[in-house]
């Protein structure tokens, strides 16, 4: 499982082909991915919006941003994990997806955590 820590914030990502929500002989290709957030700094933080990098293999990228992520802006004491599930479609049967999250600190301060790189995969063995 992929994983990348900044400023104390642990994120970690897994995904998962969705054959039953794909329809290969039109390049549809549905994915889920779960996402755990861990801090493990001394200070509270607040996930504030997301950047998506999400590239098929076929070289078409796209970027996705937004406020949060499922629809929450979680706030996380030192200790405390969150983890969501989310989804993604590619045209291809494989790609990648990194990104960033925009962390708040206590004092107000903000900082971009890692999304570490992970692969999307019409075969189960690479995910």
């Amino acid at each position: 499982m992929p994983t990348a820590v900044t400023q104390g914030l642990e994120v970690s990502v897994e995904s998962f082909y969705l054959e039953d929500q794909s329809d290969s002989e039109n390049n549809v290709f549905a994915f889920a991915y779960r996402v755990r957030l861990k801090n493990l700094g001394e200070q509270t933080l607040q996930l504030l919006s997301r950047h998506w990098v999400i590239t098929d293999s076929t070289g078409t990228v796209r970027q996705v941003r937004g406020e949060g992520v499922v629809g929450q802006q979680p706030i996380l004491a030192p200790g405390e994990d969150y983890e969501y599930v989310s989804g993604s479609r590619l045209d291809s049967p494989m790609g990648t997806m990194h990104g960033t999250y925009r962390m708040r600190t206590p004092n107000g301060e903000t900082f971009e955590a890692e999304i570490p790189l992970f692969t999307l995969s019409a075969n189960p063995t690479l995910n």
